[in-house]
């Protein structure tokens, strides 16, 4: 599992040269997110190529939390706290995220530029792991908590 910051927007972004200002103008709200990573590719000996065909190894996602306005939060400084079976095992802040989790979003409009693709209002974005991936098996549960920004859990 991965505890990412997810961005819900109000607004298209189409790239070339969208910035993450952009980012901030078309987000509706963020919220704190798990996503589930998993891959077809065995043993994780992957590349490019396959994490496109592989759906980016995203199984699928949980959101939490109550909706935050993106200028109620330091996206920069935001820390976050992950804990397996109630231990800490990962902490993290948005500055690990291309420095900034809106630079994420804004990279990733400008690159589905390159394909004639946009990002849609009403589409949920996640900006990428605040820190490393942890293993999850059959019973583990995990919270996520973000600072000013709430929680998320899931358990498998």
């Amino acid at each position: 599992v991965e505890a990412e910051i997810a961005f819900i927007l109000k607004e298209d972004l189409k790239g070339p040269n969208v910035t993450a200002l952009d980012v901030i103008k078309a987000t509706d709200y963020v919220l704190p997110a798990i996503e589930v990573v998993d891959s077809r590719i065995s043993d994780w000996k992957i590349q490019l190529a396959d994490t496109i065909a592989d759906n980016a190894s995203s199984a699928f996602y949980v959101l939490g939390g109550k909706p935050a306005k993106i200028e109620d939060v330091n996206l920069e400084l935001i820390g976050m706290v992950l804990s397996k079976n109630g231990e800490i095992v990962n902490t993290g802040v948005g500055a690990a995220t291309l420095g900034n989790p809106s630079q994420c979003v804004s990279w990733l409009a400008n690159r589905l530029a390159d394909f004639d693709i946009s990002l849609r209002a009403g589409e949920i974005i996640l900006s990428g792991a605040l820190s490393a991936a942890i293993d999850a098996h059959e019973g583990d549960s995990f919270i996520a908590r973000f600072a000013h920004l709430g929680e998320v859990s899931v358990r498998f």
